[in-house]
C-alpha cells in the first residue's frame, strides 16, 4: 500500500499549520505579561467572572467616609446594572476565589441571601484564596437579584482594605 501524492501533501499541510498554531499560542501566552494582582473571582457552576476591587485606596483601610461612599456608590452602580453580573440556578454550586495577597491579609464573602439575610462564602479567611463551593440555594435572595460582597480585611486590626461586588441573577432551572 503506497501513499498517494496528494495524502502526503495533506498530512504535511496538517503538520505545518498544527505546528504553527502551537507556536502561536505560546507566543501569544508569553506576551499576556503578568496577570491583574488585586482581582476577586465568582465562579458560577462552570462559569466565572473577574473583578477588580469596586472600592481600594492602595492597600491601606478604607475610612469610614470613604466606606459608606462605597456602599452609596456600589447601590448606584447595582440600580444602574453595572457591577459585574452573572445568572445562576438553585442547583448552581458558588465560589469565590481572591489573589495571594488578599488571602495572605485575610478576607470574608457573603450575600444578601439565604436563610438568615446573610449567607458567608467565606469567613475569617486567611492564607486560603478560594471559599470553596457552596449550593446556591443556601445563599440566594428570593428577589431574584443576590448581592455578593467580597472584603479584604486585615485580621489583626480588622480594617477593611478593599471591597468587591457581584451580582447575581437567579435563573429557572
Amino acid at each position: 500500500m503506497s501513499l498517494s501524492t496528494r495524502a502526503i501533501a495533506a498530512l504535511g499541510a496538517v503538520v505545518v499549520i498544527g505546528a504553527g498554531t502551537v507556536g502561536f499560542s505560546v507566543w501569544h501566552a508569553s506576551d499576556q505579561g503578568k496577570p491583574d494582582e488585586n482581582v476577586a473571582t465568582l465562579t458560577v457552576g462552570r462559569s466565572s467572572i473577574t473583578s477588580a476591587p469596586f472600592c481600594d485606596n492602595g492597600g491601606k483601610a478604607l475610612g469610614q467616609d470613604a466606606l459608606a461612599k462605597c456602599q452609596a456608590d456600589a447601590k448606584t452602580a447595582r440600580d444602574k446594572g453595572s457591577l459585574p453580573t452573572s445568572d445562576v440556578r438553585a442547583s448552581d454550586r458558588i465560589g469565590v476565589g481572591v489573589p495571594t495577597g488578599v488571602a495572605d491579609r485575610g478576607w470574608f464573602a457573603f450575600t444578601d441571601g439565604g436563610s438568615q439575610g446573610q449567607a458567608p462564602l467565606a469567613q475569617d479567611s486567611r492564607g486560603t484564596t478560594w471559599s470553596g463551593s457552596v449550593p446556591a440555594s443556601t445563599v440566594l435572595n428570593s428577589t431574584g437579584k443576590t448581592l455578593v460582597t467580597v472584603v479584604e480585611a486585615d485580621q489583626k486590626t480588622q480594617e477593611i482594605l478593599g471591597i468587591w461586588y457581584f451580582d447575581l441573577n437567579t435563573k429557572d432551572s
